[in-house]
């Protein structure tokens, strides 16, 4: 098992690996395995970029994020400009019916709302707004009308994570209830934790995830 000084260093590495983020503005704690990233960054897709980064390091139990977004002068775009680009990318992203989603923007925050069929068409309209010029945060409240049994949510859930990552599927317990799946268990690292979440926000029918997994 990593201290915590060896897991500091191994993400400050990974952030300096990452060519997306600047790690000289971003300062790492940890205590326990437990990763908070503070600092000040140029934009949304840098502050995503560098969650990934110390989410992909090993020996990371949870991550805290108190990253600010401050756009540089060249990149604030107004209200209006965001909202009028933001829905322009949603009506040209595949998978994304064009009425499906609608968005709200205030002062460089997105708001996306709506009702889609399935969980990743959510999180593709996320990413899709979250790389834009100007964009300073996206909230997600999206709904998914898709309706499936408890049961096979549960199965297909399993049955993906034993094809990703088995010895894990072993310690996961997966319940549903209405289309929310809680995931409970032990991963051996954080990485595994998110191939668990992936692969329960790929299942059909899924509304939402609750993560209660921990990392031995």
């Amino acid at each position: 098992m990593k201290t915590d000084l060896q897991l500091k260093h191994d993400v400050e590495e990974e952030l300096e690996w990452e060519p997306a983020v600047t790690a000289s503005n971003i300062g790492v704690e940890v205590k326990d395995g437990v990763v908070t990233l503070s600092g000040h960054l140029s934009s949304l897709s840098e502050k995503i970029a560098a969650e990934q980064a110390a989410q992909r390091v090993g020996g990371v139990r949870a991550l805290v994020v108190e990253l600010d977004v401050h756009l540089p002068g060249e990149d604030v775009r107004t209200d209006e400009d965001i909202a009028h680009i933001a829905r322009s990318v949603l009506r040209w992203t595949a998978g994304m019916s064009e009425d499906a989603v609608h968005l709200q923007v205030e002062h460089g925050h997105i708001t996306l709302r709506g009702m889609v069929d399935w969980a990743w068409q959510s999180q593709t309209a996320v990413r899709a707004v979250a790389q834009l010029r100007g964009v300073a945060g996206v909230a997600n409240h999206i709904e998914v009308r898709h309706t499936v049994a408890p049961e096979k949510i549960s199965k297909d859930i399993l049955e993906a994570m034993r094809r990703h990552a088995d010895r894990e599927a072993r310690h996961i317990q997966v319940t549903v209830d209405e289309g929310t799946v809680r995931l409970s268990g032990k991963v051996h690292s954080f990485a595994e934790r998110v191939v668990a979440r992936g692969a329960a926000w790929a299942a059909p029918g899924v509304r939402a995830v609750v993560d209660d997994l921990s990392v031995e």
